[in-house]
């Protein structure tokens, strides 16, 4: 600025010459108001320039969606979602207890973004089946650094680790046993943060409350429930570089429900072929109905670890539950665990949140993304006092569902990934002759994300 002024002095300073007898020579206070009037324009038009810039907007559209954003990034949005398209055979099934179908599994939209750089939100709704859109997640987050994350609205609760992954990222087209046991979806406020780079994780929050795997959008009485969930990379900041990825936590939540009659609030546990191999008794008459009477604790040991191609991730799920029916009352423990592996056949990276491919499939090239083989083994226990005190009817429920699946992930790119999983689940009780019949089940699912 400053030469910029000295440059205007000596213009004026020659015009003034040149001008000779055609006009009187300026005051030197005159060329001094004449100076400041042009500063204060060059200052303006800098400032006119640089929000201009900071305005001006942004579009890209990439693997990551449709993105919207300002120059600076306060203001941002990505619009997005995805798709799953499923396909199920169930061999040996005689009793045609399922039927072997074409579904479209999930549709879900996804817009989320930030304001004023601090506040970040995400909707996310789910389009499938007959009935409206249900809301999954509706959220806004305020943060000035990892540190520390303010968020309410509906979410995910701090306390099971498969359950806490996408959707679309997880190893097998359904997710495990465990959870089925931790809560859904629920509505509350949480803090969270990151330290040390990621050494610790910590969540906790208060939450409306839900069944086990649940997400209701609405509270039928004045109790909440407690979540939280702390999580370690005990290796990240030293020489152990193979240790790095190791991860080791636990999850809780504790609160009390209090269902009806007309309205349980009770879980129902799912096959992956999506059959109900256990719920609590349900009857005409209000008697004879079970409901949630009292506290519900949960707890789920964790851990994951994931080096090169190599994955493996174990939790356990427990909850410990009041229910009652307005003549018998018990405490039922519901606990499940798994433990799952993987290895990327191609070589590239095993995550927590999925594979990329290191060459996106593309024939022409003699390119065709990444191969990755998984395996699980599973167990899901119900409580002997769910039966012997009438709340769940052993002719219909079994106590004990044990299952193994494997499976293979073919990763186009990023965005698009074809899974094929086998899985084979046998059950105790469940039937009025004795054992339910052991579900087979071929799974096949083409899923597109952005």
């Amino acid at each position: 600025m400053k030469q910029i002024t000295g440059w205007i002095c000596a213009a004026l300073a020659c015009c003034a010459g040149a001008a000779g007898l055609r006009a009187a020579e300026p005051t030197v206070a005159e060329l001094d108001q004449r100076i400041k009037e042009l500063e204060r324009k060059l200052e303006a038009a800098d400032e006119n320039s640089a929000a201009a810039k900071t305005n001006a907007a942004m579009v890209r559209a990439g693997t990551n969606g449709f993105w919207l954003g300002s120059a600076d990034k306060s203001f941002q949005m990505r619009i997005g979602g995805y798709l799953q398209a499923d396909g199920s055979l169930h061999p040996g099934d005689a009793g045609q207890t399922a039927a072997d179908s074409f579904t479209v599994h999930r549709v879900r939209p996804i817009a989320e973004g930030r304001v004023y750089g601090d506040f970040a939100f995400r909707v996310m709704l789910d389009l499938t089946g007959n009935q409206s859109a249900t809301l999954q997640d509706g959220y806004v987050e305020y943060s000035t650094s990892p540190q520390c994350r303010l968020r309410v609205g509906k979410f995910k609760p701090p306390v099971g680790l498969e359950f806490l992954q996408s959707e679309t990222d997880i190893a097998f087209a359904e997710r495990g046993l465990p959870s089925q046991i931790v809560p859904g979806r629920d509505i509350g406020v949480q803090i969270s943060g990151e330290i040390s780079s990621g050494l610790v994780e910590y969540v906790a929050g208060i939450f409306n409350g839900v069944p086990d795997g649940g997400s209701p959008d609405a509270d039928s009485n004045d109790a909440k429930d407690f979540a939280g969930r702390l999580f370690l990379h005990p290796f990240r900041l030293t020489d152990a570089v193979s240790l790095a990825n190791f991860g080791i936590g636990i999850g809780a939540s504790a609160g009390d429900e209090q269902g009806t009659p007309a309205s349980p609030d009770l879980p129902a546990y799912k096959s992956s072929g999506q059959q109900t191999f256990f719920s609590y008794k349900t009857s005409t008459n209000a008697n004879s109905t079970a409901y949630a009477d009292g506290r519900n604790i949960r707890l789920s040991p964790q851990a994951c670890y994931y080096i090169g191609p190599v994955g493996l991730l174990g939790e356990y799920a427990q909850s410990q539950r009041e229910v009652g029916n307005g003549k018998e009352a018990a405490t039922i423990n519901s606990s499940a665990w798994q433990i799952l592996g993987s290895w990327v056949l191609t070589g590239e990276d095993a995550t927590f949140r999925g594979v990329t491919p290191r060459n996106n499939f593309n024939p022409r090239a003699g390119h065709f993304g990444a191969l990755e083989l998984v395996a699980r083994y599973q167990e899901l226990t119900v409580d002997d006092a769910a039966f012997s005190s009438g709340l769940a009817d052993p002719k219909k429920s079994a106590s004990v569902a044990k299952s193994w699946s494997a499976g293979l992930n073919w990763y186009l790119n990023r965005a698009v990934r074809v899974l094929l999983d086998y899985e084979q689940t046998a059950f105790e009780g469940g039937a009025s002759t004795g054992d339910r019949p052991e579900e087979k089940i071929i799974l096949g699912r083409l899923q597109l994300v952005l």
